[in-house]
């Protein structure tokens, strides 16, 4: 009886359809459908858990935690202390503390990694923590209202560290690295998708993490006047998913932007070429302007570099 109540409990609180009344009692079919259950100890488990979370999710704590009473009275042997532990987060995110909730929860994956309420756990403070991905603020001082994206990021890794290869791990990883993306903080993006590539190497998201390495060290490259490195590393990686995923290379016209890249990367040796010659520097500006002509001879640098040198 404990066993299959703690299951059900958990699988409430992470799939009830959205939207399902709190008057209805639910169930998962053999296919791993929500159908209307008949009344039973564990369906009744099963829908009162389910009001308790709509509860929270409606910003009803005292609600929350009187309805989390009757329960532990009715179901002592399966409602324990980390049922107590886990209601007392989900007080806090019924009254908005957010921050609060998120210390509550960690407090109870801390002390409760059995529980059968840890995905749960895990699953709020993911949703919290992509708000603050999302661009929620906070009010600090009582009046200063701050971007909470930095406490987001800091969540979710927790949640990784939690979950290990887990898809939760995965859908946390992959709301950080998206996050940073979305804010043009490409170095931080690409230290996360190399991240990412290590613990899943293959498969669909080891494919996404070599793409997105390639991608962001190319948006890191601000210029011909500044430094090429990025460009560079971009290029390997281009290389690489077209020599491991050549279908998905031409779709994504990879071969275009490895030409791009080999036309700025010529451009970039050109200037540096053109600056030595300004100087009087010939023997320099001789040794750049033949290595764009080496090194990248179908490319427009490469024609005038041919005539720089023609001139000698």
């Amino acid at each position: 009886m404990k066993g299959l109540v703690s299951v059900l409990a958990a699988a409430i609180f992470l799939l009830l359809p959205a939207g399902s009344q709190a008057a209805d009692t639910w169930r998962l079919d053999d296919q791993g459908q929500w159908k209307p259950a008949s009344g039973s100890k564990e369906e009744e488990f099963l829908l009162r858990a389910a009001q308790i979370k709509k509860l929270a999710d409606s910003g009803q704590p005292q609600k929350v935690r009187k309805a989390a009473g009757r329960l532990k009275a009715d179901f002592p042997q399966t409602a324990g202390a980390d049922f107590d532990s886990f209601i007392e987060a989900e007080v806090l995110l019924a009254k908005g503390k957010l921050t609060k909730a998120v210390r509550q929860y960690d407090k109870f994956l801390d002390e409760y990694p059995g529980s059968f309420l840890r995905d749960a756990a895990m699953e709020r403070e993911f949703d919290i923590a992509g708000e603050y991905l999302a661009g929620r603020k906070k009010t600090i001082l009582l009046v200063i209202s701050v971007h909470c994206y930095d406490e987001g990021v800091k969540i979710m890794e927790k949640i990784s560290d939690r979950a290990g290869s887990a898809d939760i791990a995965k859908r946390a990883s992959l709301a950080v690295v998206q996050s940073y993306e979305k804010r043009r903080q490409y170095d931080e993006a690409y230290l996360k998708w190399s991240q990412i590539q290590t613990v899943w190497p293959t498969g669909q998201l080891g494919k996404d993490a070599l793409l997105g390495m390639a991608r962001n060290k190319y948006a890191t490259f601000r210029g011909p006047e500044y430094d090429g490195s990025g460009l560079i590393s971009a290029k390997s990686y281009y290389e690489n998913f077209k020599l491991r995923y050549p279908e998905d290379a031409q779709r994504i016209k990879v071969d275009e932007i490895l030409l791009r890249i080999n036309e700025q990367l010529a451009e970039k040796n050109l200037r540096i070429a053109k600056y030595y010659s300004r100087t009087g520097s010939e023997l320099p500006a001789n040794m750049y302007n033949q290595m764009v002509v080496d090194n990248w001879p179908n490319t427009k640098a490469a024609e005038t570099a041919r005539q720089e040198i023609s001139k000698k």
